[in-house]
């Protein structure tokens, strides 16, 4: 695969030890586990990778996506939600607009950079990364026997 997820720590493992050093009880009503991830799909076709963020309730403007060093970076400093407890009284909140950041190795070549593009339909914001021409399957030759 070309892609690599650049936290290779398996998040079940992680949710044990988040889950066992919860917020006090006092907090429990705005506990929000995991709330710096978000579910990502990588597909790859015969001429791209598209990747796909799960992130209701953003903004097309809350996202930022960049390329450092062949490395994808996925993220959003959406901090509305901080506001808008403030502002409320909430006796429970389980919506999570938090910010967050996700990355992804790139294998250098693959991806032709001038002509990535991203848009952001009912809750899903989907980057799609077309490969080089390097990188697309060629097709099969076959050679005469003299």
């Amino acid at each position: 695969m070309i892609l690599a997820k650049r936290n290779n720590l398996n998040p079940s493992f992680n949710s044990i030890f988040e889950d066992f050093f919860s917020p006090s009880v006092s907090e429990w009503s705005t506990y929000k586990p995991n709330r710096s991830k978000v579910a990502v799909k990588v597909k790859e076709e015969e001429s791209k990778y598209t990747i796909e963020v799960a992130a209701p309730g953003y903004k097309r403007e809350d996202f930022k996506i960049r390329i450092e060093n062949n490395v994808l970076y996925i993220s959003s400093e959406n901090k509305k939600e901080n506001a808008e407890a403030s502002e409320n009284n909430y006796s429970r909140k389980e919506f999570s607009f938090e910010a967050f950041e996700r990355s992804f190795t790139l294998q250098e070549g693959i991806i032709d950079d001038a002509k990535i593009n991203a848009n952001y339909r009912d809750g899903i914001l989907y980057v799609e990364l077309p490969k080089s021409e390097a990188a697309k399957p060629k097709p099969v030759k076959h050679i005469e026997i003299a």
